[in-house]
This record gives C-alpha cells, sequence and structure tokens, in this order.
C-alpha cells in the first residue's frame, strides 16, 4: 500500500486499524438474524441430509433458525447463482457436493465463476456409494450385473442426480473400466432418481450409502458393491466394486459448506469453527457413522485444496466420456 502526501502513513495506518475492528465487530455479533442454507437439490437426498444436520447444530449454538432452502436444478447451478449474488455476510451458505468443483468442466459459460465468487468453509463429510439394482434385476454382485449389461439387447438404464452428479460420475467411471453400456437417466437431485430405481422405472444407480442402505435393509433394492477402495465397517458383507471384479475402482462423494466470496475474515473463521465443531460434535458424529459416513470438518484452506484436487481428478473422465451439461 501506497500512502499518499495527502493522507500520509498514520491514516492509512488508522483506517486499516479500523476496517479490521469492524470485522472483528461483524463476527463477535454473528449471526444476528436466521441462516439460510442453500441446498442444489430436492429434499431427502444425502446434500440435503448433511445440510438440516448441520442447520440444526448451528440453530442450537447460536439461537438463530438455520433454514435450509431446496434449490435444485442444473447439476447445482440453479443454486450456485443464487449463493454467489447474495449478501457476504455469513447469512447465506451453500451447501455442496462435487458438481460445484466439476460444473466449470462441464458447462460452457456459468453465471459465476467457482474460484473467485465462493469462499469454501470446511468439508463436512465423505459418503460412500452403494450400487444397488432393483430387485427384478437378475444380478447379485457386480460381476453378474456387468455380464448382464454386457448380454442385454438394449442398454440398462441407471438413475444419477444430473450430469456430472456424484452418480453420474461414479457410473461413468464403472463405464469406462468395464467397457459395458448403459443409459444415463438424470434426474434433478438423487432423491427423484431413487424413487424410479425404487418403483423399477430404472435398474440400477451408484448412489450415497445414506440414501440406500435403509431400502436395502427393507428388501426394496438390492446392494451388488460399495464405491470404496475398502469395505464398509458398517456393511462388512457388502464387497467393494473392485472386488467384484473392477479393480482399482473407487468413487467417492463428498459434501460441504461454501459461503458467497468476500465474507469477513473473522466471521469466516467463526463460521467454520462451528461447523467443524458441529461436524465433530456426538450426536452428528454417531448419526452420521451409523449411516455408513465419514465425518470430516476441516478448514477452509484444506476444502479450497480439495476442491481444486477433485477437479483435476474428474477431468480425464469428463473429457474421455465427453460429458457435457445439456
Amino acid at each position: 500500500m501506497i500512502a499518499s502526501a495527502k493522507y500520509g502513513w498514520s491514516t492509512v495506518v488508522l483506517v486499516t486499524l479500523a476496517t479490521g475492528t469492524q470485522a472483528d465487530a461483524a463476527a463477535v455479533d454473528y449471526p444476528n438474524r436466521p441462516l439460510r442454507i442453500i441446498v442444489p437439490f430436492t429434499a431427502g437426498g444425502g446434500t440435503d441430509i448433511l445440510a438440516r444436520m448441520i442447520g440444526k447444530h448451528l440453530t442450537d449454538t447460536w439461537g438463530q433458525q438455520a433454514v435450509v432452502d431446496n434449490r435444485s436444478g442444473a447439476n447445482g447451478v440453479i443454486a450456485a447463482e443464487l449463493a454467489a449474488k447474495a449478501n457476504p455476510d455469513g447469512h447465506t451458505l451453500l451447501m455442496v457436493a462435487i458438481g460445484h468443483a466439476l460444473n466449470p468442466l462441464l458447462q460452457k459459460k456459468l453465471p459465476y465463476d467457482t474460484e473467485r465468487d465462493f469462499q469454501p468453509v470446511s468439508m463436512t463429510a465423505l459418503l460412500p456409494l452403494l450400487l444397488a439394482v432393483h430387485p427384478t434385476v437378475k444380478a447379485n454382485n457386480t460381476q453378474e450385473l456387468i455380464a448382464l449389461a454386457r448380454g442385454s439387447a438394449k442398454p440398462l438404464p441407471y438413475a444419477s442426480g444430473g450430469i456430472g452428479s456424484s452418480q453420474h460420475l461414479a457410473t461413468e467411471l464403472l463405464i469406462n473400466m468395464t467397457k459395458i453400456k448403459l443409459t444415463h437417466v438424470p434426474y434433478k437431485g438423487g432423491a427423484p432418481g431413487l424413487v424410479d430405481l425404487l418403483a423399477g422405472q430404472v435398474q440400477l444407480m451408484i448412489t450415497s450409502i445414506l440414501s440406500v442402505t435403509p431400502h436395502s435393509r427393507a428388501g426394496r433394492l438390492r446392494v451388488l458393491g460399495i464405491a470404496t477402495a475398502k469395505r464398509s465397517a458398517m456393511l462388512p458383507d457388502i464387497p467393494t466394486i473392485a472386488e467384484g471384479g473392477v479393480p482399482g475402482y473407487e468413487s467417492i462423494a463428498w459434501y460441504g459448506l461454501v459461503a458467497p466470496a468476500g465474507i469477513p475474515a473473522p466471521v469466516l473463521d467463526k463460521l467454520a469453527a462451528e461447523v467443524i465443531k458441529g461436524t465433530k460434535s456426538k450426536d452428528t458424529h454417531d448419526a452420521l457413522i451409523k449411516q455408513g459416513a465419514e465425518p470430516v470438518g476441516n478448514g477452509p484452506r484444506e476444502f479450497t485444496a480439495f476442491i481444486k484436487a477433485e477437479a483435476t481428478k474428474y477431468a480425464r473422465v469428463i473429457r474421455a466420456a465427453g460429458i457435457m451439461a445439456e
């Protein structure tokens, strides 16, 4: 910073100190009204479930209601645009999944810049994905499903939460590694796709353990494999997809909170600390573990680096498959 002759260094220092004091005061007063957590998918999916868990913790801690606002469509772009234009005071947050990192690779033009317009706050959880089929599908494991797909006259239809969603990319990775043919049926979120899978309108889906487990336990779906590198402690009898005949296969869903860029640093620090505390609280931790999720709760810097790494990892899959948002 260069001080002009008119004002001098002392004035610049005073202005800087005043600005810092204002930011600190904003953090002390934060939050002073209800919080809004925008979720880019319909209610009932993994993103929505986690948003409500964290929202409950923030509500209980700060006494300000954290309201979940579901704005589905365009693989999260509709919700992200809304959040990007919000006041960056920490009262509007966006719950994101993998699509947030990959939309710049999937769409020629976005109404926002992912890096410029958002400040990562904390990654809340990693969620294993399960390969599930409707009970009428004649396959009891991954190898049998691959054989069925190869011998089918028509490609089996599979559901996803939208183009570029974790469900879509996980299945595209399976297609790429096994050379089978499947028909993609994208939905506006994982929940409506799961509904059609339960109804037998689509044959299979790779989606979060949070969504599938209750239905598999009730016999409404059959789980063939888990998309992690190792078996889950929650479902130790379910083999990994890699064990099922696709060596090296691994795809994991993740979720976290971001805020509009420009959020004051002291507010960001206070928010991130509380989100991390909430993620690691006994109630949230136990609820996530019970459903097979892995609580994370990292800071803004770590989450920023992770998002960039995910974009790099899946860029090759997207290019190879020629995936582009409609």
